[in-house]
């Protein structure tokens, strides 16, 4: 085979690869994008806290089951083979992403709403589990040993790919419709869900046409492929330490700072900062798409320099650096602060009555939304209850939303996600081929998604539900949240300074 023909070869791998898991991706982020509609719907009503910490719950289910997929998923992909394990998971997750979009709310089905939404989250999981593993593994025995960096680091985009997308269609969704449309039991929050129905379609039909990796091919030919790769992957002592080493040395760290830089980020500048949906979400989608680049830059680079200190540097800038970040979120987000440094251009109020149905007691809603010469503005809410049989009146406390960030703060805002994830660039660039280069292919499926798996899906996958959870506890600190992903980088960064090897593997393994 020619140079060009080896090119032509390679692009076509990473491009029917990519284009699959990014899909996977988009279905599994888009429930964390609408966990705050999604806890409206599947649970009941009363306690707003607690439905968002149950859907996020749910959201961490998924993570929690990503190992047992690995397993499972690994398992196949190691004795049948790359290409028909990882079109199973596709199909699996699509199929479970479509389903949700169609199990109806709680006010219909009552209870076995969160279930089923539990149990097609839980596929979900499983699913993803497998997914990963099987596309860097497929990729990186399709290239050069020189290059595996870079070619699989095309693999490490899809997943931040899949969020911009998942973000742009339910942005895309949300500007056409009013906020009662979308947030309605059937409403359009259902579209991205069954959206993925078609694109799933899509990659299923490339990947069916794709050819088995060559290096697993000899394998099978050979009759090398390994009987029983559970047991050779954990039983064996030195494959064994270094799926721990993997773990603990590196892929932990880079678990929490992928979601905190991206999941966590979006989470906090919607609920703490209370900033208005679309500008929290174009904040979001500016700095992922300026970003996205440096998942390449890092993966090349990794092939020039080793893997190990670009992830641990990731690790420790962002371990320096998360709370004055997310402080100055804060205190650029205080209107206290918009009133001591602009001038108020004007302000309307609206109030509406909306029945509770318990008597004939009534809420009353009054909105005043205030505007700044800047450009910066919010909307400031009371709810009143009014007693029916007492003709009283109890007022409510005054709760700042939706805030509209001034053109030069929202920029800032964006240069600073676009830091958070520049940090997740760093982390995960390289990952990919770190970890392929650790393990042997007859067990290198089940090998490194294990590792993979409980990292990205336990240890980053919780950063959202712990963050929440940390900041309804301990309330007196509003970054409380962050302690947790600081805490895991920074116990990754010193396990892996001392015992990761910067030696890169020019070498195929079998």
């Amino acid at each position: 085979m020619n140079q060009t023909q080896g090119g032509n070869v390679i692009t076509r791998v990473i491009a029917a690869s990519s284009l699959g898991t990014m899909i996977e991706w988009y279905d599994f982020y888009i429930f964390g994008m609408l966990a705050k509609t999604i806890s409206t719907e599947f649970f009941p009503e009363g306690n707003a806290t607690a439905a968002l910490l149950s859907t996020l719950a749910i959201f961490a289910a998924g993570f929690i089951v990503r190992p047992f997929g690995a397993l499972v998923f690994g398992r196949l992909g190691d004795i049948l083979g790359r290409k028909s394990t990882f079109l199973l998971t596709l199909v699996l997750m699509g199929g479970s992403t479509f389903l949700i979009g169609l199990v109806p709310g709680y006010q219909t089905i009552g209870i076995a709403a969160p279930l089923l939404v539990l149990l097609l989250r839980l596929i979900q999981g499983l699913a993803l589990g497998g997914e990963y593993g099987g596309a860097a593994t497929y990729v990186a025995e399709h290239a050069p040993a020189d290059r595996r960096g870079y070619f699989t680091s095309w693999i490490q985009t899809t997943a931040t790919l899949g969020l911009f997308i998942a973000l742009g269609v339910i942005m895309l969704v949300k500007m056409n419709m009013s906020d009662a449309a979308f947030n309605a039991e059937w409403g359009g929050w259902r579209y991205p869900f069954w959206f993925s129905i078609l694109l799933v379609g899509v990659s299923v039909y490339i990947r069916m046409k794709m050819e088995e990796s060559p290096l697993f091919s000899k394998l099978k030919s050979e009759g090398k492929t390994a009987k029983n790769p559970l047991k050779e992957s954990f039983k064996h002592k030195a494959n064994f330490k270094m799926v721990l080493l993997a773990l603990f040395g590196a892929v932990m760290g880079q678990g929490v700072i992928w979601y905190t830089g991206q999941f966590y980020a979006q989470s906090f500048l919607e609920t703490k900062v209370m900033l208005d949906f679309e500008q929290s979400r174009t904040i979001m989608l500016w700095a992922i798409l300026f970003a996205t680049p440096f998942f390449i830059f890092f993966g090349w680079l990794s092939d020039k320099i080793g893997r190990k200190w670009i992830m641990l540097l990731g690790m420790l800038v962002a371990i320096i650096t998360y709370r004055p970040i997310f402080n100055y979120f804060l205190e650029k987000g205080d209107v206290t602060e918009w009133h001591r440094a602009d001038t108020e251009s004007g302000s309307t109020t609206t109030t509406k009555t909306e029945a509770l149905g318990n008597g004939g007691d009534s809420l009353l809603i009054h909105s005043k939304t205030v505007k700044f010469s800047s450009g910066a503005a919010y909307t400031e809410q009371t709810v009143d209850t009014l007693n029916a049989a007492t003709n009283e009146v109890s007022t409510g406390r005054p709760v700042v939303k939706d805030k509209v960030l001034a053109p030069t703060t929202y920029w800032k805002y964006i240069g600073l996600v676009f830091i958070l994830i520049f940090y997740v660039t760093m982390v995960y660039g390289p990952i990919a081929a770190f970890l392929v280069e650790l393990f042997p292919v007859r067990i290198r499926y089940t090998s490194m998604s294990l590792p993979y798996h409980i990292g990205n899906g336990v240890f980053g996958g919780l950063v959202p539900f712990i963050g929440v959870l940390l900041q309804t506890t301990f309330t007196s600190d509003a970054l409380v949240g962050l302690w947790y992903p600081i805490a895991v980088a920074g116990l990754c960064f010193i396990i892996g300074a001392v015992y990761l090897t910067n030696k890169i593997d020019r070498e195929v393994n079998d």
